[in-house]
Order: structure tokens, then C-alpha cells, then sequence
């Protein structure tokens, strides 16, 4: 007879085990696709059949250093865009619990949170509708004889960065907002009492108890997104690509997926893939000893 201990454990292993599964089918058996990276890959063949290359595609992504550059260049450049707006759900979770109104304060929730469940496709539907030459944005603008770009905000080359970062923290802060309200509900009720009674009025309740208390959330969300400084998604890039702004939105993830699909070059694009992985990785490792040395605490 198991005892109850030994019971409860098993209980929550079996609840444990489909998410364990779907982990290992998703993310540890791809990699054994890293072994196409030395192989001149051809869907139609076998793997005995494949063409063995050593190291030639490394080779190639050497001799190709000034177009992964370029990648990069606007890769770091979007991670960094968004690391400087960090704070804003924060900030935006912070005003939300001052408001007393329950439900407005629902609403409000709802609202921003909704941009994260509807799909990029959905989100440039709405983007065109707006901001194209012959949308809302542009049409109110003519209405009010003010002149129009000849290009669109679309296709405006200098400002795509900054377009592309405002739309992603339009879908994303509300969800990021969420955790930032969990963390406020978990700070102890006891110190906003004593403050009070040392009479701290909301501003000075926000300055030393809330946002003190956000601090280990907050540096913990911006390590994580230090470490993704090389994922960009898809999604987003795909569907707001265009030839105006191809050259700003050439992002890794993009370029991964044009040279594997667009090219077809299925072992170069392993090796990109591969590579990115590798310096996640290590990305990943350095912010969590950057979180040892600073607050004495992993992250992993």
C-alpha cells in the first residue's frame, strides 16, 4: 500500500506529465535536426541518401558575416527598443491599483489585456486599416488639409523600429501588466497601514511600499528579456514586411525562416538556428550570474 505521501506524489507527476511531454516533443527532439547543419539537405532523399558537408555551411555563414550583421543590427536593435520601455508595465500597474472604481478598473484590465490573445494577423488588419495612405489615420488628416506623406507610417523606413516596438507593447503590456498586479496583491497590507498612520499620503505609499516592492519582479521580467535579446518572433515581421521596410525588419527569426523556406536552404538555415540557440544559451547564463552578483539569488 503506497503511502499518502507516496500518493500525492504520484498524483502530481501524472498532472506533470503531459506538459513534461509536450517539452520534450517541442523543444529537446527538434534538436536532433541539428544534425541536417552538416548535410546538404534534401526533403525528397533519405538520410542515407544525404550528402555529407562538414563544416561548408559554417563556412558560408562566415563569408556571409556583413548580412548576418545586418541582421543582427535590427535584431538588437527592436530587443533594445523594448528594454528601454521595460518599465511601462509597471508604471501602468502601479496607476491601475490606485484606481478605487472596481469596475472601471475591470474595464481597464480587459481592455489592454485583450491586444494579447488576437494574432498578428489580426493586428495588421486593423494597423491598415488605419494607417495606410487611404486609411482612417491619413483620411482625417486630408479632411483637415493637413498634407499627407507621399509614404505611409507602413512603409516609412526611418520610423519602422519604432512603429514596430509601439505596436508589440500595445499587444503585450496588458499581459505583462498581470504580473505586476499579482506581485502588488502579494505585497503584506501591514506596511501600507503603518504607513499611513506615519501618514504617507498615495503618492508617498506608491514611492516606498509598491514600487519597492515591484523591484524583484521587475528586475527578474528584465533579465528574461536581456536573455531573449535575440528572439523577435515571427509572426510580427511576417505579416508587416514589406519592400520599403525590408531592410529594418530583416530580423533574425525572419531571416531564419526566409533563407529555410523562401531559399530553401534547409541546412544553412539549421546552422543560423543553431547558433542563435547556442548564444541564447549562453545569453541565458550570464544574466543569471548577473542576478547572483547583484541580488545573490538564480533566476534558473
Amino acid at each position: 500500500m503506497l503511502s499518502l505521501k507516496n500518493k500525492i506524489g504520484w498524483t502530481y507527476f501524472l498532472i506533470a506529465m503531459p506538459f513534461m511531454i509536450y517539452v520534450i516533443a517541442f523543444y529537446f527532439v527538434p534538436l536532433f535536426g541539428w544534425i541536417y547543419s552538416f548535410y546538404n539537405y534534401n526533403p525528397a532523399l533519405s538520410f542515407s541518401q544525404l550528402k555529407f558537408v562538414g563544416f561548408d555551411n559554417f563556412v558560408k555563414m562566415y563569408q556571409e558575416r556583413s548580412e548576418i550583421f545586418r541582421v543582427l543590427k535590427n535584431t538588437l536593435a527592436m530587443s533594445f527598443l523594448l528594454i528601454l520601455v521595460t518599465p511601462l508595465p509597471m508604471i501602468a500597474a502601479v496607476m491601475i491599483n490606485e484606481v478605487k472604481h472596481n469596475k472601471f478598473k475591470r474595464f481597464i484590465q480587459t481592455v489592454t489585456t485583450l491586444p494579447n490573445f488576437i494574432s498578428w494577423i489580426v493586428v495588421f488588419a486593423l494597423t491598415f486599416a488605419v494607417f495606410s495612405n487611404e486609411g482612417l489615420y491619413y483620411t482625417i488628416l486630408r479632411n483637415l488639409h493637413i498634407d499627407v506623406p507621399v509614404i505611409g507610417i507602413l512603409g516609412n523606413n526611418g520610423a519602422a523600429w519604432f512603429f514596430q516596438a509601439g505596436l508589440f507593447i500595445w499587444k503585450t503590456i496588458g499581459w505583462t501588466m498581470i504580473i505586476y498586479m499579482a506581485a502588488i496583491a502579494g505585497i503584506d497590507s501591514e506596511q501600507y497601514e503603518a504607513a499611513r498612520i506615519d501618514g504617507a499620503d498615495k503618492f508617498g505609499l506608491m514611492r516606498h511600499i509598491t514600487i519597492p516592492g515591484l523591484g524583484p519582479t521587475f528586475f527578474v521580467l528584465l533579465l528574461l528579456q536581456i536573455s531573449n535579446l535575440l528572439n523577435n518572433g515571427l509572426d510580427q515581421f511576417f505579416v508587416f514586411y514589406n519592400p520599403l521596410v525590408a531592410d529594418k525588419l530583416d530580423v533574425l527569426d525572419y531571416y531564419i525562416y526566409k533563407v529555410g523556406w523562401a531559399v530553401s536552404d534547409y541546412s544553412y538555415a539549421t546552422v543560423l538556428g543553431m547558433v542563435k540557440s547556442l548564444l541564447g544559451i549562453g545569453l541565458l547564463f550570464a544574466v543569471n550570474y548577473l542576478s547572483k552578483k547583484t541580488k545573490g539569488e538564480s533566476i534558473l
